[in-house]
């Protein structure tokens, strides 16, 4: 019998998963959060800190797959959660609109995006949290940056597979970059 992380229907077999993201996109969400003003005024962008599958140590948003009969909305909480603790408080709108879309290919060049596992379609979102936030899972550290510095090319080369690209166009869409 195939060993499961989660009983939920929503989850694939590692093989299954792999045959899946094989055939067909696969879709995502990826979640900047954010500390905000008593204006609403973008103060602080939170970046995770990971270590990726090949052993690099980058800097990167909360990501994951929507499961299947799973609300986006419902999805971002989880991941958000999951991610960045249960205390996180994060402030999504009852309606969540995303930014942009994101296409994410196993082909580089194709889009900013890239993931060398599949083709991915990602709904982004700038998430404002005003809880504790604590890094779990995967996730070894989260880091504060003012909108500025997560714009610097020293933050930004941090970051892999376009998050990066991602991170300035959440940054712009919020008012934050020129």
């Amino acid at each position: 019998m195939t060993e499961m992380t989660e009983t939920s229907p929503g989850w694939l077999t590692p093989d299954e998963l792999e045959a899946t993201r094989a055939r067909m996109p696969i879709l995502y969400i990826d979640a900047v959060p954010v500390r905000v003003d008593e204006a609403g005024v973008v103060t602080r962008v939170g970046l995770l800190l990971r270590i990726g599958s090949g052993g690099k140590v980058s800097r990167a948003l909360v990501s994951g797959r929507v499961l299947h009969h799973e609300r986006v909305r419902d999805a971002l909480m989880r991941h958000l959660e999951k991610d960045l603790g249960p205390v996180a408080l994060p402030q999504v709108p009852a309606s969540p609109q995303p930014f942009t879309i994101a296409e994410y290919f196993p082909t580089q060049g194709v889009t900013p995006y890239h993931d060398p596992r599949q083709h991915a379609v990602s709904l982004a979102y700038v998430v404002p949290v005003a809880g504790d936030c604590r890094p779990r899972q995967d996730a070894l550290d989260l880091v504060w940056f003012t909108p500025q510095e997560a714009a610097s090319p020293l933050v930004q080369q941090e970051m892999t597979g376009g998050q990066g690209v991602l991170l300035k166009q959440a940054l712009a869409h919020v008012g934050c970059l020129p």
